[in-house]
């Protein structure tokens, strides 16, 4: 008897923590349309929203309609998108690697990624063709094409792999400061800079549909696999015995973290610590069973996202900090929780 009542327990609290984080991120997302340089009243926003979206046909003043519609709330949107594919990347590969440090640049996308903006920005490869999203797509795919390279060449353990990552991150990273350093001007090392610590200020519609199909998919993707992942933290012997294809299923699940990667990284840039520190946190919340810290690595990652893009647009007055250093000032510290955490309970 009372078995059953504890697993009917544990359901209807899932559930109701997933209601909580899917109210959340609602709201999250409401506050970021509705907070900024110009605050806009709730109300305001919502009527805005309405007519934006053909629902409606409130007065509302146009200057104030093109700052919802238009500007934040894709802004918002590509945020929340970001952090829940991040956070998915991160939950993903630390199953796969069996690392609890790895995260969606372990296989040196980021650093591809950087190399190819750069050369865009700085360089003008293609010849004005190519655009700065598209340059650190293909950079990115061509770190994640080495890393490949690499790791099956020596057979690509989990091990193997967090090498070859690291041996394209360096490469790739070197040829970023050394572009910088040999080609650019203070004005376009700023901008790079900038770029590079993450910005969603260009972001605009397609990107939210690049960004919302891409996660939605590899989203997909990885919950099938779910139960694989399972088998997967008990190493790849285990998964074997389970009748799992181990280096088929790797792979697979290896493109689909580097897609989502390398489609979010060409869209707003390089942002740390969302990947690392929010699987961790849905861990101690829902368990470490993957069907359910997927989607709770997701909403978690989506929530936090938006709300440092918040934060990034109100921190200083008048100016926007890249994103990268507000979820760095946040996860640093909350990871480093994390670890006293599990110090305290080994």
């Amino acid at each position: 008897m009372i078995q059953p009542v504890l697993a009917d327990r544990g359901r209807a609290l899932r559930w109701l923590l997933a209601a909580v984080a899917l109210a959340s991120l609602a709201l999250s997302i409401a506050l970021a349309v509705s907070l900024g340089e110009l605050n806009i009243p709730l109300n305001v926003t919502l009527k805005a929203l309405l007519n934006g979206l053909g629902l409606g046909s409130y007065d509302v003043p146009r200057i104030q309609q093109g700052i919802i519609f238009e500007y934040r709330l894709s802004r918002a949107l590509v945020a929340a998108c970001c952090g829940a594919g991040l956070s998915l990347c991160g939950a993903v590969l630390q199953a796969l690697l069996r690392n609890a440090l790895a995260d969606p640049y372990v296989l040196g996308i980021s650093a591809g990624a950087s190399t190819g903006a750069v050369l865009v920005m700085l360089l003008g490869l293609g010849g004005g063709l190519i655009g700065i999203s598209l340059g650190a797509f293909l950079g990115a795919a061509l770190a994640f094409g080495l890393v490949v390279l690499l790791a099956t060449g020596i057979q690509g353990g989990p091990a193997q792999v967090i090498l070859a990552g690291v041996a394209g991150a360096q490469l790739f990273n070197a040829l970023t400061a050394w572009i910088v350093s040999t080609s650019a001007n203070a004005e376009q090392a700023r901008s790079v800079m900038f770029w590079l610590l993450g910005s969603l200020g260009g972001v605009r519609w397609n990107d939210v549909g690049l960004a919302s199909t891409v996660v939605g998919i590899g989203l997909a993707v990885c919950l099938y696999c779910a139960r694989t992942l399972d088998a997967f933290t008990f190493g790849d012997d285990a998964a074997a015995s389970l009748g799992v294809p181990v280096t088929r299923v790797r792979w697979l699940l290896f493109a689909v973290t580097a897609l989502i990667t390398a489609s979010l990284v060409s869209i707003v840039g390089a942002v740390g610590f969302v990947g690392l520190v929010v699987p961790h946190m849905a861990r101690l919340l829902v368990g470490p069973r993957h069907v359910r810290l997927l989607l709770a690595s997701a909403l978690i990652g989506g929530n936090f996202m938006v709300l440092a893009d918040i934060a990034s647009r109100l921190i200083v007055p008048g100016q926007v900090l890249p994103i990268g250093v507000v979820t760095a000032l946040v996860g640093a510290p909350v990871f480093a929780a994390l670890l006293y955490r599990k110090r305290g309970t080994a």
